[in-house]
């Protein structure tokens, strides 16, 4: 499809409609805005806007429609899979100035938030005043509108879910400047379509979120952890189902082999709290009676030591969960940091599937003679699994990570696994969606496409 080039008359109406200071373009925008937080995939928007308003984005969505002009939105650019890249160039709309708490609602448990409002921000406010914003990914620097738009799950998902779980309402800019309210603070909706639960997960490729109503929930009054080392990773993760049928208040279960526990420890300079077996599961509980909340660890600790767990290490002082909860939150860094590039497969598969997935990345491995260091969520079956280049030359790198890719996608679809858990298709995946979902349910996501950005001006070149 042809685009339109930016041209002098395109940036005086952008400034028209926002402000000289926010309207930037050529040398003025920084290389960041390129990429992602991995990197793969580069591209220079021709024009950077720092919107600050839906009336904003609404009439640049417009005049680019009508000007079919490419429009790309940017929150924090921590995204994994290219999908804040701007590939044809065109108009990148940045978020981050729309960092309002709006309202906080305590009768109907909700609070209402622009998009760039970052995750830790939402998850203090929230805390401060007695309340839970349960989705809980770990780069917690993401915006709320970078989390709706790629369904941000996280490591408390085994018990609450995920960020489409507590979207109730939004507001959205359509590609031509058309503004809609979908959803509000009701808990019930049967009235059609639910339009606010397609956006969410759509990578920005439907429309610009410029206002969330989301939910919230009470905060609970204890928060425990365990820490629980195991001889090997099949062993510990083969444990996961038994866990989750015996109790009720787990809110996440997260699986860690020593390398990447190593990593963390020498990227963060701070020691685990233990490191000395192959591999752990780091469980959360939370709830608000003190003597269930023991019960239940008391019996998840000797369920797991009579399956072979050497420990069970009680997370509940500050300094623990700091030591613990940090490290984890670094993991993807430490990785990143560990290595001169790297590439993520993010896939999903059944949770007894986990540990037989884990296994073949191992063999994936030592067939190519490369590194794969994993970690993710044992109570949901979302995998984070990085092949690191480790100096390969370009060519030998692109040949590697490409074979690892194909056969771990392979396995995840024999699995009834999908591409992604949480982070999305972006550019970098396409090719495994297509293969994962087949002809008939991409041309009817083409054909939504379509219905919603006939001009396909949003965000393209993303998801297929």
């Amino acid at each position: 499809m042809y685009y339109k080039k930016i041209d002098e008359q395109d940036i005086a109406y952008l400034v028209s409609v926002t402000a000289p200071e926010r309207v930037l373009r050529g040398e003025s925008i920084s290389p960041d805005y390129s990429h992602d937080e991995l990197g793969g995939i580069e591209s220079m928007p021709e024009v950077l806007v720092r919107v600050v308003s839906t009336e904003e984005i609404a009439a640049i969505l417009k005049y680019a429609d009508e000007n079919r002009i490419p429009v790309v939105v940017r929150g924090s650019g921590t995204g994994l899979v290219g999908a804040a890249v701007a590939l044809h160039g065109g108009i990148m709309l940045e978020t981050v100035l729309m960092n309002k708490i709006l309202e906080l609602d305590e009768d109907n448990l909700t609070v209402t938030v622009q998009p760039g409002v970052l995750l830790m921000e939402l998850a203090a406010y929230a805390e401060v005043h007695k309340f839970l914003y349960p989705p809980d990914p770990g780069e917690k620097s993401a915006t709320i509108g970078g989390n709706i738009n790629t369904n941000a799950g996280g490591m408390r998902a085994v018990k609450y879910g995920v960020t489409r779980d507590y979207v109730r309402g939004l507001t959205v800019v359509l590609p031509n400047g058309d503004v809609i309210k979908t959803g509000g603070k009701v808990v019930k909706n049967s009235s059609g379509y639910s339009l606010k639960d397609m956006i969410a997960g759509s990578e920005g490729t439907l429309g610009v979120v410029s206002e969330a109503i989301l939910k919230l929930v009470p905060l609970p009054a204890i928060t425990v952890s365990l820490l629980i080392p195991f001889p090997s990773i099949k062993g510990a993760i083969e444990t996961v189902p038994e866990i989750i049928r015996s109790r009720g208040s787990l809110t996440a279960i997260e699986f860690m082999e020593r390398d990447t526990i190593l990593f963390a420890e020498e990227y963060l300079g701070k020691r685990f709290p233990d490191s000395k077996a192959p591999a752990y599961l780091l469980l959360t509980l939370d709830g608000n009676d003190r003597a269930v909340i023991d019960k239940e660890l008391a019996m998840i600790a000797d369920l797991c030591i009579a399956r072979g767990a050497t420990d069970a290490f009680i997370v509940d002082t500050d300094e623990r969960k700091q030591a613990v909860w940090s490290a984890r939150s670094a993991f993807l860094e430490a990785i990143k940091a560990s290595t001169d590039e790297m590439d993520e497969c993010d896939v999903v598969v059944p949770r007894d599937k986990v540990a037989e997935f884990i296994l073949y990345t191992h063999k994936i491995a030592k067939e190519l003679e490369v590194r794969i260091p994993s970690f993710g969520h044992a109570g949901d079956g979302n995998l984070h699994v990085y092949v690191c280049r480790d100096g390969r030359s370009e060519e030998d790198w692109k040949r590697v990570v490409n074979e690892a890719f194909d056969q771990m996608y392979r396995k995840a679809r024999e699995m009834n696994g999908l591409v992604s858990g949480e982070h999305g298709v972006g550019y970098a995946k396409r090719q495994y969606l297509k293969e994962a979902f087949g002809d008939v349910q991409l041309e009817l996501m083409r054909r939504i496409k379509r219905a919603f950005d006939p001009n396909n001006i949003l965000n393209p070149g993303k998801l297929f």
